[in-house]
């Protein structure tokens, strides 16, 4: 039986139209998924949208429409854009389904019969945008520690869970696994800054707002926010507080929960804390990742610096934002996004780096050997030093993927295209061409790039899938082997560029047009 891997993304708040900073996360879990699925496991990738709360209740009332029909539509939106993308989720969820609405009501009656929710009352400094109570000590400069936007106090009848009950076993459990929070720095600020000052107990209910989950046993009160929307892990795959699918006993624990570092708190703190309660093992690891800046400051409607996604595949395609976003943003820091940089990565790497080598290396076989080549005879250390690179990719990727690091990864897939650019410039394949006593030298070094292109697009068949395709399909090859392979058949077909170089001052009355 293939080894299974169960991946999350944190699912989309139906506030607004994702920008490209929230679609990065579902393009680096689909890599991921895809990286996995390729070396053989048995993958579940769940996405979705999370749907309730005061918020989301505030939107559909400045549209004058009811929240499910404005949920309905913001979640069609979103899963519109992830499928722009082309992100190969198993399943696409919603906290407004039935389903999971009635196992949230039994989760919160199942936590407060055994003691860990209570009714009290709760006073405190609230941020609706983020639907989070915060203490006068835990705000920056007298607003919202999360989103800097103000805060307003709010005294409300509500259920709270008892956080303190499961803290040192949390604290415990985070040390001695050392990689459930990743990066090091995340785990680091979460014990320090969070848990060890001593958790404050949670609260699970709200009355001054309707839509939500309402809690069976006292239905004026609706379930909060993050015990809502972090069960969605568990609800959509077979969990019950009675009973349990053998799909949810297959899947669970999650192998990796990936979020944005903005939201590690409730992942880290809360969602461990309901398992812990419910009990249910934890996730294997989560993952906090960096954000996707914008001329090196966060997006936001506000400040007009926002980027789409939808609308950046329309100008540059679907690849090419996808090797952006993933190789551009660090495995622990924010990354940059500006057209300019844009462009500049589809010009060098895309264009010149893989683009050129499939398209000049496939001319030359066209042009020396009629587009049919088999390997020569004539071997010189120079290929046996470039068969060991290309036979070390797999090990490089691998370590690379395994440590989250997917840029990194990349990098060693086109560390391999750039070796194979020095090769030709090394090998002279033109000249050998005009010696007939070098024809076997030449079918050896035109093979050779044949076989460095053909592993290197399987391997980018995670990161670039349409891409890894095309040129597959170019070079007319089917085998799967992931190492040099020194007897295949090639019979090539015609040569078609892959990424058109971008000229920037044409691009400039492009965009210039878009925004009339």
């Amino acid at each position: 039986m293939k080894e299974k891997f169960y991946i999350t993304t944190a699912i989309a708040y139906t506030s607004a139209k994702p920008h490209i900073g929230n679609t990065y996360e579902i393009v680096l879990a689909d890599a991921i998924a895809r990286f996995k699925r390729f070396k053989g496991y048995d993958v579940y990738f769940q996405t979705g949208t999370d749907e309730h709360g005061e918020k989301i209740a505030l939107k559909a009332s400045e549209q004058g429409i009811e929240p499910q029909e404005y949920c309905d539509n913001i979640s069609r939106e979103i899963k519109r854009i992830w499928d722009i993308m082309n992100t190969s989720y198993d399943r696409f969820v919603r906290t407004t389904d039935a389903n999971h609405e009635k196992v949230v009501g039994h989760i919160f009656e199942k936590l407060f019969q055994q003691g860990d929710i209570y009714l009290g009352k709760y006073e405190g400094l609230y941020c609706v945008p983020c639907e989070s109570f915060f203490t006068e000590s835990q705000l920056v400069d007298g607003k919202c520690p999360d989103c800097g936007r103000e805060v307003v106090p709010r005294s409300e009848e509500a259920y709270f869970f008892k956080m303190s009950k499961y803290q040192k076993r949390l604290e415990d459990y985070i040390e001695s696994h050392p990689d459930f929070i990743q990066p090091e720095s995340r785990k680091n600020e979460m014990l320090n800054n969070f848990i060890r000052p001593g958790l404050l107990d949670l609260c699970v209910s709200r009355t001054s707002f309707s839509w939500g989950i309402q809690v069976p046993m006292d239905p004026k009160h609706v379930v909060y926010v993050w015990l809502d929307a972090l069960t969605n892990y568990i609800t959509n795959i077979g969990y019950d507080v009675d009973s349990q699918t053998d799909e949810f006993k297959k899947w669970w624990p999650a192998d990796l929960h990936l979020i944005g570092k903005d939201i590690i708190r409730f992942h880290t703190i809360y969602w461990p804390i309901f398992l812990m309660a419910l009990d249910l093992p934890l996730p294997k690891k989560v993952f906090g990742h960096p954000w996707l800046l914008m001329n090196d400051d966060k997006m936001s409607k506000s400040r007009g610096n926002v980027m789409y996604a939808d609308e950046l595949v329309d100008i540059y395609g679907v690849d090419a934002i996808r090797y952006y976003v993933l190789h551009e943003i660090p495995f622990s820091s924010d990354g940059n996004i500006t057209h300019e940089l844009i462009v500049e990565r589809i010009n060098s790497d895309l264009a010149n780096v893989l683009g050129n080598l499939v398209n000049r290396t496939i001319t030359m076989v066209h042009k020396y050997f009629d587009g049919s080549l088999s390997n020569g005879s004539v071997t010189l250390e120079i290929d046996q030093e470039f068969e060991k690179m290309i036979n070390e990719l797999d090990q490089n990727v691998t370590a690379c993927m395994d440590r989250l690091e997917i840029g990194n990864a990349i990098d060693a897939i086109f560390d391999v295209l750039r070796r194979s650019n020095k090769y030709i410039d090394e090998t002279m394949p033109w000249a050998l061409a005009k010696d007939e006593s070098q024809k076997e030298r030449l079918k050896t070094v035109l093979y050779h790039l044949l076989e460095a292109i053909r592993v290197s697009a399987l391997y980018l068949s995670s990161f670039l899938p349409d891409t890894s395709k095309e040129i597959l399909r170019q070079i007319n090859q089917t085998d799967g082997s992931c190492a040099f392979v020194s007897n295949l058949q090639y019979n090539v077909l015609e040569p078609k560029i892959l990424f058109e170089r971008i000229d920037m001052n044409k691009l400039g009355e492009v965009l210039k047009g878009k925004e009339k």
